[in-house]
């Protein structure tokens, strides 16, 4: 398959896709989000859409429980909502399994999804992290837990690919490790050279979207920064559209 790059790069036609970065817990911002879709789709209708959320819903944010709710009814109300797994999703799940008192969940931000599940755990006290696993494994709802387990790693339509950190360089899209899907990070955003498809995803904060040849990274940082961010692909146009409050 011959290479592509940004500027020529166009999704399948008839079809308008939404990619929505990392959202961390901030219900309030990912309502706003679908908000500005609805208006988007009334103000310029086209015969079929698609959101694509990609992944990191929980940890960080106030609202972990929220988004994840958000979600589940969303998709419940139409397919068309695509949500993508990131690794603080898994690593969420890995909590729940494990308990680790040292892992991705205590150290990034578990803290908070806990307490949106009205759970406090003190992951310097490992008393605290015995109570506070049994407490939150009764407060997440199994629903919860196989909507995180069922999220597909990636997804692809026309000349664009969608995962949540990005792709091993070198390797075919259809053999991608599903971690690394999840976890890369240098080795990816270091690779200038074109990939099979143009790669939108998330994973690493930055102040504005960035867009390279190969690759657009839509994680603006929102449960810091206040500002989430999404592309808009139609046929060969892209554009993008920021929630705020």
């Amino acid at each position: 398959m011959k290479p592509v790059t940004f500027p020529e790069a166009a999704g399948p036609e008839g079809l308008r896709l939404y990619a929505i970065g990392d959202v961390h817990g901030r219900a309030d911002l990912l309502t706003r989000m679908h908000g500005l879709i609805r208006a988007d789709l009334a103000d310029n209708p086209v015969h079929d859409w698609r959101i694509i959320h990609l992944g990191d819903y929980v940890d960080r944010g106030p609202a972990s429980k929220e988004v994840l709710d958000f979600l589940i009814e969303a998709r419940e109300k139409d397919e068309r909502n695509l949500v993508l797994a990131g690794n603080h999703d898994v690593s969420f799940l890995d909590f729940l399994a494990l308990a680790e008192p040292d892992g991705v969940f205590a150290n990034n931000g578990g803290r908070e999804t806990a307490l949106s599940y009205g759970v406090e755990i003190d992951f310097r006290d490992p008393q605290s992290v015995d109570e506070g696993y049994v407490a939150l494994s009764g407060a997440v709802p199994q629903a919860h837990v196989e909507f995180i387990r069922h999220m597909p790693r990636a997804l692809a339509f026309g000349d664009f690919f969608f995962c949540h950190a990005g792709i091993r360089p070198g390797v075919p899209l259809d053999r991608q490790d599903p971690e690394d899907l999840i976890w890369i990070r240098r080795a990816f955003l270091d690779w200038t050279e074109p990939f099979e498809k143009v790669v939108i995803h998330g994973h690493t904060p930055l102040k504005t979207i960035e867009v390279r040849p190969n690759r657009v990274d839509v994680d603006t940082f929102a449960w810091h920064s206040g500002r989430l961010s999404a592309i808009v692909i139609e046929g060969a146009a892209k554009r993008f559209i920021e929630a705020r409050l």
